[in-house]
């Protein structure tokens, strides 16, 4: 390493030169790496889904769910299984384990899959796919008073328009029907002519349809054969021939149907501010660049808009690259904020222009890791700028050093090439271990488990990355411009007066760490038993809090956005006109809080700047959108857009939500009402998943639970997954239907085709698969008479009335059934106010003092902890293993400079006293421990040993130049107590502007902030109080050892210098 040092030092060509390709090399990356508002998370799991259209929730579990489950069941690397079945579909997901191959599993999964046999014939093809990374980027609403048909063909024109343009993979339209012809024959007129549904569906298959048949091949060439009969629309259908009469006259579908080219049958409806809307949702996927997605975007529905039919209008609502600015703008103004912090503490405490070219390093570190960002899966994002905060004081610590250690040897009369090559080499050593220590520190980031993993890794590497690159600039390109860094030349007065305010703070933390630290530290050192055992005694306090549970950690409050959501499920099978009504009361209530909100911040616009109202479905926050289940008439939600962050007063969207709930109320017959403002989240904050076989027994249990629940302050929207479903009519074949001939199988497929439709055929119209489904009209369909009325055809032809050959039963099913496991699930979940109580805390009683008991009562079902608390106990447990190996390391690091097993731990002794400091951080600024504040705990660990290494690394060469342990620790407290205190401010200093930063937008980061911050200051008081304590008694004991048994033994041995 010297001899590097050197050859940088008397080459000032090759340090600028490697310092200008670290820049260029950063600012290059910079404008090719992608950009998003989060990293987008890889989702190891395997989707399943099985359309079975037309299925009650029991049938689609008994026929298809729990024969994939059976069928991929013992597939190696799957972690473990879930899904649903509801009305119609089967979706079953299996999470793929850490460390599998994920197309190796996949491909097992489908092979299985596609081994099964067994299902009904109903069911279509399996579906089986794992999850894509992907989020949604833009959402543009085409809205205005138009009919349904027009609305979706525009909005899939402007989809086709999106989907053609480079860099855009997934575009979807949402708040559409799929499109339906519907065949409708009446029960007389099949009657009259002797058919049945099946007989018009197959006439439909014989006679629509085209065919290639063979080739020609003739001297002259070769020539194609094929059918083209194939109806596209409803005109073309009614010329099907369903049969021909003896005397030659054909009986038309137009003469005995009523043809439809519609929508399929459900109820589907979105406003957008009051006009009828529909929704064209463009997603990043993967790789893809969010800033290039949304100009792109833009641009085209730009050119899209001047098209339009008048009252018709594109109204972008949902824009990522917004979203990302805006959090981006509050964290890039508070790290040039640190920056400029940073700049002026070095300034101020050292000569000038050693300053500024220590400071120098802080660019040149952060282009480094810049530089290597696309060679790695980071990309520029909300976390990659918080990394960049978090290091923002930490890199310029070894620079500090570096160059306060020249600036002594320069002070000793050397010239300036041998002080820059001997004071760098002097702490090389413990600079370089030093900074290892610190990346060690952060590995644990990129090591936690769960779907936190790619939250929190993107921080972890762009430190270790920063942490590199410093090492680089410090050792090889700073002693060089130090060399060459110019004389002190006499300036104005302002430049005059400013050197001798920068020699008095100079001259005063001198005189103060020779006149006062240094007799003071003489005292402590003659009581340093006393000391210590003071130390311990505030250690074991904290310790004490924490271990009794007074101080509690949370895990990961969502991160909010600028939307509020309110989702309203009323009883299933209720008109959709009663869920309308009561998604437009809630709407209404939105309108009032906003005002009223308005004119209390004293805005000039209103803080809802947009409302979307639908019916039938939920909308797409993220992805591609969901993949199963039908329209649902009880289901509703009601999104408001609120104003940008700076546009409405830094108001968190979350009192827009609680006000809205309140301005709410209550809706007569709401089986749930949920207000929420997440963007982000790790779940529900409260979430316990039940699972058993007895669906009344878990029906009871949630019921209990949630009764429990309710008794906690703080605990709110608390509701359970099970729900009884539609009314439904099970129907039996009578006894003497068999002597007709007739089969159970019969009678379904009749009674299916009637009321639900017989699928005649799929028509590829454009790109949508449209149906042609055969049934009653729906006239026919609205009642119990109906299906009394109806003839069952026999086998033989003859017709007998349905009560004749079948009896029926009415009971109520599921609105759908969730599994885990193989066994059905249901899950009990509350959101939590946590400014009253922290979920752990009512997760720790309920755990304690209300699952027990369960267990007894329920002994038939098993209670695991599902949501945030499930990926708390995944994301802890990875952290504490990562934290132990990382202490491991940081040992290991410590101990191989120093050549001793003791003394590491003299050094690492500050880590518990700064998670000491950071918790008193947080009662000083009001900030919950959460997740974020265990990381910055974590990361505390590293940075806080790096002066107590360098204070005794300088006590063991005091001491092998024949000082007493005394003397040695004594002066080397003394004459590092500058360049300690100054990398300690610096750190903490460049973290105020975030810290003092209280908007939504940085809160979820600024527990780590706060842990870092506070951690450091208060380890660096014990550093340069305790550590030179512990080195004297660890002296003492290594005396009075040498005394008693004449030699110390193999633990603990005299430390030789780093150096």
């Amino acid at each position: 390493m010297l001899t590097a040092i050197r050859w940088f030092a008397n080459n000032s060509v090759a340090a600028n030169l490697l310092m200008i390709m670290l820049l260029v090399g950063g600012a290059l990356s910079l404008a090719v790496t992608n950009q998003e508002e989060f990293p987008m998370f890889d989702i190891p799991v395997v989707r399943v889904g099985v359309p079975y259209l037309g299925a009650a929730p029991v049938e689609v579990e008994k026929s298809v769910c729990v024969r994939i489950e059976e069928a991929i069941e013992g597939v190696e690397g799957i972690d473990r299984t879930g899904g649903a079945a509801v009305e119609g579909y089967c979706n079953i997901m299996a999470e793929i384990a850490q460390g599998a191959d994920q197309t190796v599993v996949l491909g097992e999964i489908k092979s299985r899959v596609d081994g099964i046999n067994s299902f009904p014939v109903e069911t279509e093809k399996p579906i089986v796919s794992k999850i894509a990374r992907a989020r949604l980027a833009i959402q543009i609403a085409l809205s205005g008073n138009t009919d349904e048909r027009t609305l979706k063909e525009l909005a899939r024109e402007l989809r086709d328009d999106l989907a053609r343009v480079r860099g855009i993979s997934t575009v979807s339209v949402g708040y559409t029907r799929p499109y339906e012809i519907s065949i409708e024959v009446s029960e007389q007129t099949l009657q009259e002519y002797g058919l049945t549904l099946n007989n018009v569906a197959n006439a439909i298959r014989a006679s629509s349809f085209d065919m290639p048949g063979g080739t020609i091949r003739s001297t002259a060439g070769e020539i194609l054969i094929r059918t083209t009969g194939q109806a596209y629309v409803s005109e073309e259908f009614a010329d099907v021939v369903v049969m021909t009469r003896q005397d030659g006259t054909r009986l038309l579908l137009g003469d005995i149907a009523d043809i439809r080219d519609t929508f399929e049958e459900g109820f589907l409806m979105a406003e957008f501010d009051g006009a009828r809307a529909a929704t064209i949702n463009v997603s990043q996927v993967e790789t893809e660049d969010l800033m290039s997605i949304v100009e792109n975007t833009k641009r085209v529905v730009g050119q899209f808009e001047s098209t339009l039919p008048e009252g018709l209008k594109t109204t972008i609502w949902i824009n990522g690259a917004d979203d990302l600015q805006e959090r981006m703008s509050v964290l890039t103004r508070s790290a040039g904020g640190g920056l400029v912090l940073v700049l002026v503490i070095l300034a101020l405490f050292l000569e000038f222009k050693l300053a500024m070219w220590v400071a120098i390093g802080i660019p040149v570190a952060l282009m480094g890791a810049i530089a290597v960002l696309p060679a790695t899966d980071i990309n520029i994002s909300t976390l990659t700028v918080m990394g960049f905060i978090l290091v923002l004081g930490i890199v310029v610590d070894d620079a500090i050093v570096v160059g306060e250690r020249v600036y002594g040897h320069e002070q000793m009369g050397k010239s300036r090439l041998n002080a820059a090559i001997d004071g760098t080499w002097e702490v090389s050593t413990p600079v370089i271990f030093g900074v290892l220590t610190t990346i060690a520190a952060f590995l644990p980031l990129v090591m936690v488990r769960g779907q936190m993993a790619d939250f929190f890794s993107p921080i972890g590497w762009i430190v270790i990355f920063a942490l590199f690159f410093s090492i680089i600039e410090s050792q090889l390109i700073l002693p060089s411009h130090l060399v060459r860094r110019g004389r002190q030349s006499k300036g104005n007065a302002l430049t005059e007066r400013f050197k001798a305010v920068q020699r008095y703070l100079g001259g005063s933390l001198e005189h103060f760490a020779t006149q006062t630290y240094r007799p003071f530290m003489e005292k402590v050192i003659t009581w340093r038993y006393a000391t210590g055992a003071i130390c311990l005694g505030a250690l074991i306090v904290a310790l004490s809090m924490i271990l009794s549970g007074r101080v509690v950690f949370g895990f990961f409050p969502a991160v909010e956005g600028d939307r509020v959501y309110a989702e309203l499920e009323m009883p299933e099978g209720v008109s959709a006109n009663v869920t309308l009504e009561a998604a437009r009361r809630i709407e209404r209530a939105s309108g009032i809080v906003s005002q009223q909100l308005t004119a209390e911040l004293g805005l000039e616009n209103p803080i809802a700047q947009h409302t979307l109202v639908s019916v039938g479905t939920k909308s797409q926050r993220s992805g591609p959108g969901n993949p199963f289940g039908g329209l649902s008439s009880n289901i509703a939600e009601v999104v408001i857009d609120l104003a940008p962050l700076a546009e409405r007063g830094d108001i968190s969207a979350k009192i827009f939500a609680n006000r809205w709930r309140d301005a709410v109320g209550g809706i007569p017959d709401a089986v749930n009402l949920t207000f929420d403002a997440d963007k982000f989240g790790t779940g529900s904050p409260l979430e316990y998943q039940m699972r058993g076989d007895d669906v009344d027994e878990l029906r009871l249990a949630a019921e209990e639970l949630k009764g429990e629940l309710s008794k906690f302050d703080g605990v709110f929207d608390i509701s359970d997954s099970w729900r009884v479903g539609k009314q439904e009519i099970q129907l039996d074949l009578l006894p003497e239907a068999r002597n007709l001939g007739l089969t159970l199988n019969d009678l379904a497929t009749q009674v299916r085709a009637a009321f639900y439709g017989a699928e005649a055929q799929r028509v590829a119209r454009g790109k949508d698969d449209v149906r042609v489904m055969v049934r009653f009209p729906e006239a026919e369909r609205k009642s119990i008479s109906n299906l009394e009325d109806m003839y069952i055809r026999t086998p033989n032809g003859s017709e007998v009335p349905f009560y004749s050959v079948a009896d029926f039963s009415i009971a109520r099913g599921y609105s759908a059934i969730d599994r885990r496991d193989g066994q059905r699930n249901v899950f009990v979940s509350a959101d939590v106010d946590r400014s009253s109580v922290a979920p752990e805390e009512v997760s720790a009683a309920i755990r304690n003092q209300i699952i027990p008991s369960f267990q007894q009562r329920y002994p038939g079902i098993d209670i695991q902890l599902g949501g945030e608390q499930e990926e708390r106990a995944d994301a802890l447990g990875g952290l504490a293993i990562g934290s132990l190996l990382s202490l491991i390391l940081i040992y290991s690091l410590l101990a191989i400079p120093l050549k001793s097993y003791v003394q590491p731990l003299i050094i690492m002794s500050v880590i518990p006293f700064g998670a000491v400091g950071a918790i008193a951080g947080h009662y000083v600024l009001d900030q919950q421990l959460v997740f974020f504040s265990a990381l910055g705990l974590t990361a505390l660990s590293g940075v806080v040993v790096n002066a107590s290494l360098v204070l005794v690394d300088y006590a063991n060469k005091r001491k092998l130049e024949g000082k007493t342990p005394i003397e040695a620790i004594l002066g080397a407290a003394s004459i590092r107590f500058r360049p300690i205190i100054l990398t300690s401010v610096t750190t903490f200093v460049g973290l105020i502007p975030l810290m003092s930063t209280s908007t939504p937008a940085t809160a979820p980061f600024l527990p780590m902030v706060i842990s870092l911050a506070w951690g450091v200051l208060f380890a660096t008081v014990i550093t340069l109080m305790l550590v030179p304590c512990l080195y004297i008694i660890i002296h003492d004991f290594v005396r009075e050892a040498d005394s008693s048994e004449g030699e110390i033994g193999g633990l603990i041995e005299e430390p030789q210098s780093a150096g």
